[in-house]
């Protein structure tokens, strides 16, 4: 099984999702600043592990700290956390993460023990991980109730092992109900124009043997029509209280149409994707890439030089195209703002 992330000694080990399926290249990054870097580049991407990553960037930035005057010290931990905060805005698992990292380094930082500090740090983010993988597995399982015995399952972008520490979100939910016993057959749209389901969605799910069919993002709405989609399952970056989600670009039009088919559509997202301080969608930041991902696939240019792109990483579901939110630790169906709530409480 391949590992989507590992904390190590030599530094923070990703595999390098820009080159799958061709290539199963693992890269050793040794500083904060190159943490920072392969988040931004997409050498790692996926709300959960952007936050595990980033917790190991800050875990691996203050172990190199070797500063003995404690101002100082705690104004390069400052200046790491917020290198790491400047990578991607929309997902809120990074946010999240680095917030909890502030408070492990607060709690020991007043001790004065700077190499307690560093394992305190380094034992949170290894905490963290492995933590993640087993809210996915718990996820998993509760979501699975959600499908019948058999089923056609459609998901967007790529929720898997690849976009977490490990097992994955939504594609959680439908490893679980394979291991159930179900039998489930899945539609992995390309996700144009990163190519996540294409590359990477895809490629989990014929290492599991689980049956999938690729297809482009505009024929979505025929295997909708035609009866052969039984439910929708994405993963989130950011759910804000009113039950909004924001996903790759790409999740609205699905969930339009799969409200138009009468197709329940569903989103699995980690707790720590809930973002309560904000009432809806319409306050989540959205990212905007290169135009280059637009212009070219890989190296290829697939259009005219010069032309004006459009390049937002993410959409934003109204709640009401949402049938339910899969957490680790529940089921929330609408009113959102009271179930979500209490969620998290």
């Amino acid at each position: 099984m391949f590992k989507t992330l590992e904390w190590t000694e030599a530094g923070v080990v990703l595999i390098d999702q820009r080159k799958l399926p061709s290539e199963e290249v693992y890269q050793v990054f040794r500083t904060y600043q190159e943490v920072a870097q392969a988040i931004k580049d997409m050498v790692v991407r996926g709300a959960p592990a952007i936050g595990v990553t980033a917790a190991m960037g800050i875990a691996l930035g203050v172990k190199q700290i070797e500063a003995a005057d404690p101002v100082a010290f705690e104004q390069k931990f400052l200046l790491i956390c917020d290198t790491l905060a400047a990578t991607r805005p929309t997902a809120v698992n990074l946010f999240w993460a680095i917030e909890r990292m502030k408070k492990v380094f607060y709690e020991n930082f007043r001790k004065g023990d700077f190499a307690q500090l560093k394992r305190a740090l380094e034992d949170e983010a290894i905490h963290m991980h492995h933590e993640d993988v087993e809210l996915n597995r718990r996820m998993g399982r509760l979501g699975a109730s959600l499908l019948p015995q058999r089923a056609s399952v459609l998901t967007h972008c790529n929720a898997g092992a690849l976009a977490t520490a490990g097992y994955g979100t939504a594609l959680g939910v439908i490893r679980a109900a394979v291991e159930q016993g179900k039998s489930l057959q899945v539609f992995a749209d390309e996700t144009r124009p990163f190519l996540q389901g294409a590359r990477l969605t895809a490629w989990e799910l014929q290492k599991d043997q689980i049956p999938v069919t690729l297809i482009t993002d505009n024929m979505a709405g025929h295997f909708m029509q035609s009866g052969r989609v039984d439910c929708v399952i994405v993963g989130a970056d950011r759910i804000a209280a009113n039950g909004d989600v924001a996903n790759k670009i790409g999740t609205y039009s699905l969930a339009v149409l799969a409200k138009e088919n009468s197709i329940p559509f569903y989103v699995a997202a980690p707790t720590s994707t809930l973002d309560l301080n904000i009432s809806s969608g319409e306050q989540i930041p959205i990212e905007q890439r290169s135009p280059q991902e637009v212009t070219h696939i890989k190296e290829a240019r697939i259009a005219p030089a010069g032309i004006n792109v459009a390049n937002p990483a993410f959409d934003v579901t109204p709640n009401r195209y949402v049938t339910a939110i899969i957490t680790e630790r529940g089921i929330a169906k609408s009113p959102y703002n009271e179930s979500l709530r209490k969620l998290k409480e």
